[in-house]
């Protein structure tokens, strides 16, 4: 059996070296924390290589999306209150809105006859809501379109305990297609302008729906 050389003191780092690793560790984390971990998690990017790299509108993505779900939440937990239920053929120029639903699905909107068009305006960084009050498969059709500018999107349902995200979208100009209720309940979007102007958006619906209630 060998016996292990035991170290020499003069074999040990020093304090000083010690002192240094640490230092260069440090710095190097620090590094990766400005150029990578802030630009691609929270959108900040005092230096500007997360922009070239790419990493500063990922993370504007994630701190937007992140927002919207807190505002959906609030919502989904009855914290703000529809501000009118009206039944479809008696909306015409409704500010505000958003729809919850379920898979949406390409549909020729130049075929449809449209039972409701609603039209809004959504100043920068407001976010509105409309939701189809849908019974569980019921099939509805959409199409919104903005002027001015494009807005971020969160297709999702709520109702009896039941909650769905179908599909979001940033900085989306327009989309058309069919929703198809996964549940009972509220099915829709909400919409919010993320833009430095004021826009308007107008959605047209049909289909299988009872009601369609607007929140704030």
């Amino acid at each position: 059996m060998y016996n292990a050389q035991k170290p020499t003191l003069d074999d040990l780092p020093t304090a000083g070296r010690l002192w240094r690793s640490t230092a260069i560790a440090a710095g190097a984390a620090a590094v990766i924390l400005v150029t990578v971990v802030w630009p691609s998690e929270y959108g900040i990017d005092p230096t500007g290589i997360g922009g070239i790299l790419g990493l500063t509108e990922m993370g504007e993505i994630k701190t937007q999306l992140a927002e919207e779900a807190e505002a959906d939440r609030l919502m989904l937990e009855g914290k703000v209150e529809p501000q009118s239920s009206l039944h479809p053929g008696l909306l015409d120029q409704v500010f505000g809105a958003i729809v919850g639903t379920a898979h949406a699905q390409e549909a020729p909107a130049e075929a449809i006859d449209w039972t409701d068009e609603i039209t809004f305006t959504l100043n920068p960084g407001q976010g509105t809501e409309i939701k189809l009050v849908m019974e569980e498969g019921a099939v509805a059709q959409y199409d919104w379109v903005v002027t001015g500018g494009a807005v971020n999107y969160d297709t999702h349902g709520d109702g009896d305990g039941n909650s769905i995200s179908y599909e979001k979208g940033r900085a989306v100009p327009a989309d058309a297609g069919e929703l198809t209720a996964a549940f009972t309940g509220n099915h829709g979007w909400f919409w919010r302008n993320r833009g430095d102007a004021p826009v308007r958006v107008t959605l047209r619906v049909a289909g299988a729906y009872s009601e369609i209630k607007r929140y704030d």
